[in-house]
């Protein structure tokens, strides 16, 4: 399993310590110093089933000074998809990349049901 997060964000120390607990294993990385590309973004995006909104941490800094609320609806995916790719901030986190399964943020109810807990 791949985990990225952002050590300061506390939903992510959420995520840590429910995968911990549960004694699960996985690689993490930072999404701040090392941003998914935007092949693995279309990716994920692709395998979750989810809307590309999603993907956005829309309570960041950075998506509201850039405005990307008003923006996000007019792009294209591919423009959507560049952006994230652009900056790990903009990026919902944490995700999880377990095989063919992507959590995008962290529920607790939705990540017991994945992992059968």
């Amino acid at each position: 399993m791949l985990l990225l997060c952002y050590p300061k964000c506390s939903t992510c120390k959420k995520a840590l310590k429910f995968l911990d607990n549960h004694h699960l294993s996985y690689e993490y990385r930072d999404i701040k110093t090392d941003n998914p590309d935007y092949e693995e973004l279309k990716k994920w995006h692709e395998l979750s089933h989810l809307e590309i909104k999603r993907f956005f941490n829309t309570s960041g800094n950075l998506y509201k000074s850039m405005n990307l609320k008003d923006i996000i609806p007019n792009n294209t995916l591919e423009d959507n998809l560049k952006l994230l790719s652009g900056d790990g901030m903009l990026v919902k986190r944490p995700i999880l990349i377990d095989g063919d399964t992507v959590l995008v943020g962290f529920k607790e109810d939705e990540w017991k049901a994945h992992f059968n807990l």
